[in-house]
């Protein structure tokens, strides 16, 4: 299997260096550049076109919601993996919207940021619990009622299967077992959602789908 490749986009050294060597011991991980603020970390990601950023919110020049914004616009392949200290609700449904492929506080272990790299790569979202807690919460809030849309508008019914099963938590490998499909085949259709949707990661997928009332948090429980 090839080798990972990461760019580290955080304006604090010490923590960069800190991740750096964190992520040099794990074997399939590939540290391909080191970007200091969000400009930067926007033109190496056009010129390096990494498979993972992983980006930290408060950097100058650009945040981090702006710069994976713009990174998903550019190389909408690149997964971006927010790492930060930051939970607050504005932060977390900008970067969400932004294309954010996941989202995690900087209290993690070294072990949980390495298989969330790794989950990010293969179209799989990742979310702190804390911040998981915060996107079911809001659709659970008076007034967030979702809009009546039927999926069939945007997707083919084998696109409606598998963001369903998506939204339950299932990795690709178990949508391509239960739908008798090959993983190729499952993030293949997932590329596909994204184009049709608009979006830039499994995660918004999903929160576009609570929205549209596709699914509702019971049904997903």
């Amino acid at each position: 299997m090839s080798s990972i490749s990461v760019l580290l986009a955080e304006d604090h050294v010490i923590t960069r260096q800190g991740i750096r060597r964190l992520l040099e011991s794990e074997k399939g991980l590939t540290i391909i550049g080191e970007a200091g603020d969000g400009e930067e970390a926007v033109q190496m990601v056009t010129e390096m076109k990494p498979d993972v950023v992983i980006m930290d919110i408060a950097m100058p020049k650009l945040n981090g919601i702006e710069a994976t914004r713009q990174i998903k616009l550019i190389y909408p392949r690149t997964a971006v993996l927010i790492l930060s200290a930051y939970d607050d609700d504005e932060y977390v449904f900008a970067l969400l919207k932004a294309g954010a492929a996941g989202y995690l506080l900087k209290n993690v272990s070294g072990d949980e940021l390495t298989h969330a790299i790794q989950a990010v790569h293969k179209g799989e979202p990742v979310l702190d619990p804390t911040i998981a807690r915060k996107v079911m919460n809001y659709f659970r809030l008076p007034g967030k009622v979702p809009g009546l849309e039927r999926p069939s508008e945007h997707l083919s019914n084998r696109e409606t299967d598998i963001i369903k099963l998506a939204a339950m938590g299932m990795t690709n490998k178990d949508i391509a077992d239960k739908l008798h499909l090959s993983n190729r085949t499952v993030e293949g259709h997932l590329r596909t959602i994204f184009n049709k949707l608009g979006v830039g990661s499994r995660t918004e997928a999903v929160l576009y789908g609570l929205r549209k009332g596709w699914f509702t948090l019971e049904e997903l429980s």
